[in-house]
């Protein structure tokens, strides 16, 4: 390993001066850190950047001296990334960077050629299900249908997703969609496992739903009848029905017999 040079070594301000031009801004070269044996007659100078956002960069200046000569000179200077420095994350195409969720109206995915989810539409594979399919499409159009890896991709998705075995409802529930009316079953091999919801009173209505997943709209679950708490006043009826009312009735029960002469005379004589 080459020895540092000691005429190099000692160009701290000569490197400090070539760092502070790139930079363009003297303020953002901070303190000499380190220096690195390059080679022979070759050595790096490190300074701290203390631009914001540049946590644990370096402007690296590399200086050299001829043979024999007394004066050392500047090859390079640049900004680099010390062993801790902040760094942005690699960057990844758009194709691979979208995740489910992220499609949007106005969004088109560019096409996966080999997409390993799919098969020819025509191919005989073996599959009852996917050989079923081809003859079905057959004339319809579609290039490309379902292969066993995307089935069962999908199969496992569902599954463990939130209209799953394991979700809140689910768990919570007093029976399953496997006896419940409203649960569609899929068709072919997918009829054993999964189904759609077609309860508009369910949160999995219009879901793909598996048929160990549950939810209190079940069609044959029931709960007692809530009774309210607060007092019942007495029913009003209101009716259209005329009613007579006597409003002499009060004062001919209070009147004074004695003062009726027809009723004094209609009374027998007890000296007759």
């Amino acid at each position: 390993m080459a020895k540092a040079d000691s005429v190099l070594t000692k160009a701290v301000d000569l490197a400090r001066d070539a760092a502070v031009e790139v930079a363009n801004d003297a303020d953002a070269v901070g303190a000499h850190v380190a220096t690195v044996v390059e080679g022979e007659r070759l050595l790096t100078h490190l300074f701290a950047c203390t631009l914001p956002g540049y946590r644990g960069w370096v402007w690296s200046v590399t200086v050299s001296r001829a043979p024999r000569g007394k004066d050392a000179a500047v090859c390079e200077a640049h900004l680099v990334p010390a062993d801790d420095a902040l760094l942005a994350p690699p960057w990844v195409p758009w194709a691979e960077r979208v995740r489910p969720g992220d499609l949007e109206p106005s969004m088109v995915l560019p096409k996966i050629t080999e997409d390993p989810r799919l098969v020819p539409g025509f191919e005989a594979t073996g599959d009852e299900d996917l050989d079923e399919l081809a003859i079905w499409e057959l004339g319809l159009g579609r290039e490309r249908v379902l292969g066993p890896h995307g089935r069962d991709e999908a199969v496992e998705r569902w599954y463990r997703g939130s209209h799953g075995p394991t979700a809140a409802s689910a768990i919570s529930a007093s029976a399953s969609c496997s006896t419940c009316a409203f649960f569609w079953p899929l068709k072919g091999s997918m009829r054993t496992t999964f189904g759609a919801c077609t309860n508009e009173w369910s949160p999995s209505d219009g879901k793909v739903v598996s048929v160990d997943h549950g939810c209190g709209a079940h069609s044959q679950t029931d709960v007692e009848a809530q009774y309210s708490q607060w007092p019942t006043d007495d029913a009003v009826i209101q009716t259209d029905a005329a009613v007579n009312l006597d409003m002499d009735a009060s004062d001919t029960d209070s009147s004074d017999d004695s003062d009726d002469p027809a009723r004094a005379t209609s009374e027998p004589n007890a000296d007759q």
